[in-house]
């Protein structure tokens, strides 16, 4: 899956914001932070340790970190973890944690949607794209 994302931007001009929810979040990342001209990340439900991709993360590329605090593949699969050593290693990085624990809240489609998380989420994303 990760490849086929990767792939998938070969197309796309450098200095784009790459956004990934969950599984999509490896290619994301991996986009974000090797890729020259990236303009910034958006990570949604999950976030890998920078130290997986060959280059570190660029110290000051923007990068939003968006999850439930209690979401068990992102709190006990550590990907808390290493969202909060992303935070602490750049310039422009910010982790937002919501109250609960289901992973996939942002989507309408499935029963663990969190509409009011949601808004917040969406009004974070805009500001950090304006």
């Amino acid at each position: 899956m990760t490849a086929r994302g990767i792939r998938a931007a070969d197309d796309l001009s450098q200095d784009v914001v790459y956004a990934g929810f969950s599984l999509g979040v490896p290619a994301a990342q991996q986009l974000a932070q090797t890729r020259e001209g990236s303009k910034g990340a958006l990570f949604f439900h999950a976030c890998l340790p920078t130290s997986e991709f060959e280059s570190p993360w660029p110290v000051d590329l923007p990068v939003q970190i968006h999850a439930m605090n209690e979401d068990p593949f992102f709190v006990e699969d550590g990907d808390i973890d290493a969202a909060r050593e992303l935070v602490k290693s750049a310039n422009h990085a910010e982790l937002f944690l919501y109250e609960g624990k289901e992973h996939l809240f942002t989507d309408s489609s499935i029963p663990t949607y969190d509409a009011d998380a949601t808004k917040l989420v969406i009004k974070r994303v805009l500001e950090f794209l304006a």
